[in-house]
């Protein structure tokens, strides 16, 4: 049954493959599977049609015959559990794989992401200043727990798993903001990421969307 997942039809990140559809996309390429994209408005995505697929009205979602799945994280591991290549075959490995997935999302992403809102919302509040400062700090503190963790391996836990696909999605949007690059490792592990040739197929193909959109 062919896969269908929905994705900006104009992203807010201008292509720079930030939108979490990018991780289902890399998921997808990295076990071979083929999928289609249905592109959706702002206005789209917020109509019963979709809300019905994604309650809070956000992307991506992930549809296969009957099945319909919504949340970034739990679409990457539907595909890890049902394809090979995403998770380890032995137990213990791949409850921790699935461990490392769970830290990229609730422990690394929260304060990047409200880091990166801030920028976007807050910059002309008054209470920016000091908000941002606190943001960084909490990046600063996760950061370097992780970069102790890494070391000088290239992957998180062995060979390379859906833990280090969304671990470097999440560390991806801090690419310029001179917080990663505080972390050699860190970036080092990034590169790794961006230089996997599944994940340079995902980003073409959401780049390719967003300059269509901007012809």
């Amino acid at each position: 049954m062919a896969i269908t997942i929905t994705a900006f039809e104009r992203s807010p990140d201008r292509g720079k493959g930030l939108a979490r559809d990018m991780r289902v996309r890399w998921a997808l390429e990295e076990v071979g599977e083929p999928y289609e994209v249905r592109l959706l408005s702002f206005k789209a995505m917020k109509e019963p049609a979709h809300r019905a697929l994604q309650p809070f009205g956000q992307i991506p979602t992930y549809e296969e015959g009957d099945l319909a799945l919504f949340e970034s994280g739990a679409i990457v591991f539907h595909i890890a559990e049902r394809h090979a290549g995403l998770l380890p075959d032995g137990a213990n490995a791949r409850a921790r794989a699935i461990a490392w997935m769970f830290a990229a999302l609730n422990t690394v992403e929260p304060p990047i992401f409200d880091r990166a809102l801030a920028t976007i919302l807050e910059r002309d509040e008054p209470w920016y200043e000091g908000r941002l400062r606190l943001l960084e700090d909490s990046i600063r503190k996760r950061l370097g727990d992780l970069s102790r963790h890494l070391g000088e391996a290239d992957w998180l836990d062995g060979a390379f798993s859906a833990g280090d696909l969304l671990m470097v999605t999440v560390l991806l949007r801090l690419k310029g903001s001179g917080i990663l690059e505080e972390y050699p490792n860190l970036s080092a592990y990034v590169a790794r990421g961006e230089a996997r040739r599944a994940y340079k197929r995902a980003f073409a193909a959401q780049l390719a969307v967003f300059t269509a959109s901007s012809g």
